[in-house]
């Protein structure tokens, strides 16, 4: 009987997995354990895929594995299928993707989390014992005398505080008897204190929530509420439905900010502990939240895009919030759209899935339009909620000093006598985008790139936003020796220029600046909550789903940054924007209103959206998509190249071209190669070819027949490249 073969994923560039014998001894392995592998001199943890007795290469040329590290699978076949076909679907190493789908710690050999250590005396432990230790022996009479006062027993935290060496002597102490070591829930099922139940839900709210607790199999449904119509709600009736049942709800983010005012929310409404997964934990933290959802112990995870392959064995509902999001689309290595896979899991799982968004994305609102999703609407904010009155303020009308207009600081005054919270929005962090010499134009570059650094005021630096460089600003121009002057406003001027307006009212500066240390983002959200912020001033970081229902004026300090895009998508994301920072606004009881800066009042996209809604804006610019054959009407895949000569990233692309000739289909077409809209970054040049098809099947014909060659071409080893499907940014 031929000897079984294990087929592993490892975590290498190549478009294959790799046969192996299985170790001398030891059970036979299972697909979904992980294994200790050699390769070339060194060694690798991998995951076994399949089990066959058809190698791929010759059975003598096959290497014996070292090691199976699981008892058990941790992946089950359902999430290897998942892994599997987004390998195929978005043209991505197989070991890559198996990778992405587990905890760091994982990947490094460690094991599933336990739950916590913890000591205890042993039952014929008394204080006399203390007295016995030899009195040299200081530290394990003190760390007994803690046990023995502690029945229960202690942690390792806390054991800590009496010394660094508190293990050793617990050591010797479980050496002698006195001490034994236990491990406790590794997810504790002792119910929190449940606070307040939530609003009485509104009819539309009641319709949704039915239609999706009544879904006994696999459906899609799109949420789209307008801003502040109390899609949480909903989402947690849904999830309380599935506790019932005792199946688990994955919900997804876009963003690490969302999760501590969800994570509170979800927890003080469903009375329970709840998983998060992202990338702002520790190693620890992550791989215990992700082996409580394996083991089916949580049932409630949140978590930004990566939470999609969490395994999931009493699944129930997917809900995937803000769905519009282009976070939730891996824009490195492995570029996934944790959004559609959510579809895509929830159709294997045969359970529902809900896309929440009060500005849906174009694709998603095609397949509620098409029927293959099933819309649900909320159209109406709850309770007396109103939605905002919204103003446009012509800059060239009431110019703005320190990019502030006195009409917006007359309504920014009115609305804090009032006492209400105000929200100033500028998706542009840094004092000022450009420092110009005076006389002769000069310009503080970066020498990587080609941009422009920005002014960082508050630090005495000029910082390139897109490669790190940072060096002082220069007091003078290095080319004729004049005064060099911040041009342009960033949230550093204007948090300057809001504290000199309004030195009595709080102000707080929410951006990647303010925000870099732990904790930081949670406790500035925490003061604009508590009241204790009056002035809220921050970038796109606040308008991803966050309640201020204190806020009553949204000001929109620059609304042309958006309108000129040469981006297909560009009108779409400033309509998104624009409808989401407005609707922070008048959440709660009190009106709203938004006032917003331009040079362009007159321009149609701001007409639309000021006089009518984004439905509205969406129907007509779909209408242009589909005449162009632009997504949702039309599929891309994106080839980028980089290198450091330009001749090297265009010879790749170049031959990638010609290589498509070889396998072009009908209906599909390439456009380039062409430079990127930054061409030289981080000191790379970077260029980029577009493929384009009428359905999604030629697309996908086409990679599958091109892909493989790409490895092959020569000019492939002088360039890094990448290959991006359905991609959410192209220029």
């Amino acid at each position: 009987m031929p000897e079984t073969i294990l087929r592993v994923a490892l975590p290498t560039p190549l478009m294959r997995l790799f046969d192996y014998l299985p170790p001398d001894d030891g059970p036979e392995p299972s697909p979904g354990q992980r294994v200790r592998v050699p390769f070339g001199r060194s060694e690798r943890i991998g995951i076994i895929t399949e089990l066959t007795v058809t190698p791929s290469v010759p059975v003598e040329s096959l290497r014996r594995s070292k090691s199976v590290l699981d008892e058990q699978p941790l992946l089950d076949p359902e999430l290897r299928r998942l892994l599997d076909w987004a390998s195929g679907y978005y043209q991505y190493p197989p070991g890559e993707v198996y990778a992405a789908a587990l905890p760091a710690a994982l990947r490094r050999g460690r094991g599933p989390a336990t739950g916590h250590e913890r000591w205890q005396p042993t039952t014929n432990c008394s204080a006399d014992d203390v007295e016995r230790l030899d009195k040299r022996a200081s530290l394990q009479r003190r760390v007994l005398a803690a046990l023995l006062s502690s029945p229960d027993g202690l942690d390792a935290a806390t054991l800590a505080t009496h010394s660094a060496g508190w293990r050793s002597a617990v050591d010797a102490l479980c050496d002698k008897g006195l001490v034994e070591r236990s491990r406790g829930e590794l997810w504790p099922s002792t119910p929190i204190p449940a606070g307040q139940p939530g609003p009485p839900l509104n009819p539309a709210q009641v319709r949704a929530a039915a239609a999706i607790n009544t879904a006994r199999a696999f459906a899609a449904f799109l949420l789209a509420g307008v801003t502040g119509s109390g899609k949480t709600e909903v989402y947690l009736t849904c999830i309380e439905k599935q506790l019932q049942a005792d199946r688990q709800s994955l919900v997804l983010v876009p963003e690490i900010g969302l999760t501590p005012q969800l994570l509170e929310r979800f927890q003080s409404r469903l009375g329970i502990r709840v998983a998060v997964l992202h990338s702002g934990l520790n190693d620890s933290e992550r791989l215990l939240a992700w082996t409580a959802a394996a083991t089916g112990q949580a049932k409630v995870i949140i978590g930004t895009r990566s939470a999609i392959f969490t395994p999931l064995p009493k699944p129930g509902l997917i809900i995937v919030d803000e769905e519009h999001d282009a976070s939730l689309k891996q824009q490195e290595g492995f570029r996934y759209s944790a959004r559609d896979l959510a579809v895509w899991r929830a159709r294997q799982l045969r359970i529902p899935v809900v896309l929440g968004s009060a500005t849906p994305a174009f694709e998603t609102l095609e397949n509620a339009q098409s029927g293959r999703y099933e819309l649900l609407e909320l159209p109406e904010r709850p309770g007396t909620a109103t939605h905002p009155s919204v103003h446009l303020i012509d800059l060239r009308r009431h110019p703005a000093r320190d990019g502030l207009s006195e009409p917006l600081l007359a309504r920014i005054r009115q609305h804090l006598d009032a006492n209400g919270q105000v929200l100033v929005y500028l998706n542009r962090r840094g004092f000022s985008p450009v420092l110009m010499c005076t006389a002769c134009g000069a310009i503080a570059e970066c020498a990587r790139c080609d941009a422009r650094m920005v002014y960082h005021r508050q630090r005495s630096q000029v910082i390139c936003h897109h490669c790190g460089q940072q060096r002082t600003a220069p007091e003078a121009c290095p080319d004729c020796g004049e005064p060099m002057l911040p041009v342009g406003q960033g949230t550093e001027r204007i948090e300057t220029a809001l504290r000199e307006a309004f030195p009595d009212d709080p102000l707080v500066r929410i951006d990647r600046d303010t925000t870099r240390r732990r904790g930081a983002f949670e406790r500035a959200i925490a003061a604009v909550r508590s009241g204790e912020a009056r002035i809220l001033l921050g970038t796109q970081m606040l308008t991803k789903g966050h309640d201020f229902p204190d806020v009553t004026l949204v000001g929109i300090v620059d609304a042309d940054q958006g309108l000129f895009g040469t981006d297909f998508r560009a009108g779409e994301r400033f309509a998104q924007l624009f409808v989401q920072v407005s609707g922070r606004a008048g959440r709660a009881s009190r009106p709203g209103e938004v006032c917003i800066q331009t040079l362009y009042p007159e321009h149609p996209l701001l007409r639309l959206l000021v006089a009518s809604d984004y439905r509205a804006f969406a129907t007509q610019a779909m209408a242009e998509r589909r005449q162009a054959g632009w997504p949702p009407f039309g599929y891309l895949a994106l080839l980028r190249a980089e290198a450091s000569q330009r001749q090297h990233a265009f010879g790749f692309l170049e031959a990638a071209r010609a290589l498509a000739d070889d396998v072009r289909l009908d209906q599909v077409s390439l456009l380039g190669p062409a430079p990127a809209p930054m061409e030289r970054r981080q000191g790379r040049y970077r260029g980029q070819l577009l493929i384009r098809a009428d359905s999604r099947a030629r697309l996908q014909s086409f990679l599958q027949a091109w892909r493989p060659g790409l490895d092959e071409l020569r000019e492939a080893r002088r360039a890094r490249w990448s290959l991006d499907v359905d991609p959410v940014e192209l220029f």
